[in-house]
């Protein structure tokens, strides 16, 4: 229930924001008590997430618009497949139409490129997931969107995980200290994560009893040592800079999860447009004005 708030009130932004007082290009030229048929389709090869938002859109403006998707989030889709299919109202039709996209493109975006850094490492144990580099209030969106392009996600934000990065150790004056402070207050319930990027840090972090640890910007030799030094004792996690072409050295070190920035903040957004069909009268309509 409270995902179905968080997205309405994120529809309700965006349209609010692209709308304003009023779409007066369409009011002005399409009118009143008048249907139409819009035809989604992918104009690339990829992978589609966040039909059901771009659905939102068009429901939030008139109720009575038909949503029938032709294609599930997650599918992988060809250049000119035919994702849903929207009725209605014509004037919400063309006025949702680029917040409905923008969702869909963005999204698609993400699962796209997601699903191909995953399927560079599907014959390792590593698991590829996101960080909490995101758009700022679209999160909810953007790691549902991962989730779907087949990787994982890392913590939701700062209040579900312990994640101990340098900052936190210069305050707390070493691995031990932070990792102790972490545990007196309450989080003993909780997998505490310490970043490091030295092997020495590794030691630490292992030493003060650590349950993931963080790889830091460490080349992959170095991140094979960790592997043989921690010998399953702690879950490692490779972060920094890791792209198409790391990831599999990478991912050959042994590691336990991958985690890449890119896929939430520079992804390319999966080219999609909307058509619109032949505009009917609403049967009844203009009679019943007075």
């Amino acid at each position: 229930m409270q995902k179905d708030v968080v997205i309405k009130e994120i529809v309700d932004r965006a349209l609010l924001e692209d709308i304003g007082t009023g779409d007066i290009t369409t009011e002005s030229i399409v009118p009143e008590g008048y249907t139409t048929i819009g035809f989604i389709q992918a104009k690339e090869n990829g992978v589609v997430a966040g039909l059901f938002v771009a659905e939102a859109v068009f429901r939030h403006l008139n109720g009575d618009i038909s949503f029938q998707p032709r294609a599930r989030d997650g599918e992988r889709v060809e250049k000119g497949q035919l994702l849903a299919r929207v009725e209605g109202d014509a004037r919400a039709v063309l006025t949702g139409e680029r917040v409905a996209l923008n969702f869909l493109q963005r999204m698609s975006g993400i699962a796209t490129k997601t699903n191909y850094l995953a399927s560079l490492i599907k014959n390792e144990k590593a698991r590829l997931v996101d960080t909490r580099k995101t758009t700022p209030g679209l999160r909810i969106l953007e790691k549902y969107a991962v989730r779907v392009g087949g990787g994982y996600n890392h913590r939701f934000g700062l209040y579900d995980a312990v994640l101990i990065k340098d900052n936190h150790i210069k305050v707390a004056g070493s691995i031990a200290r932070a990792v102790e402070l972490a545990r007196e207050a309450a989080f003993f319930s909780m997998k505490i994560e310490v970043e490091v990027e030295t092997l020495e840090g590794v030691q630490q972090a292992l030493k003060a009893g650590a349950d993931i640890i963080m790889l830091d910007n460490m080349d992959v030799e170095n991140m094979s040592r960790a592997v043989e030094l921690v010998d399953g004792r702690a879950l490692l996690e490779a972060s920094g800079g890791i792209n198409e072409e790391t990831i599999i050295a990478v991912a050959k070190t042994g590691i336990d999860y991958i985690s890449v920035g890119s896929i939430t903040h520079s992804f390319r957004s999966l080219d999609i447009s909307l058509d619109i069909g032949e505009m009917k009268p609403i049967p009844g309509y203009l009679s019943n004005i007075k």
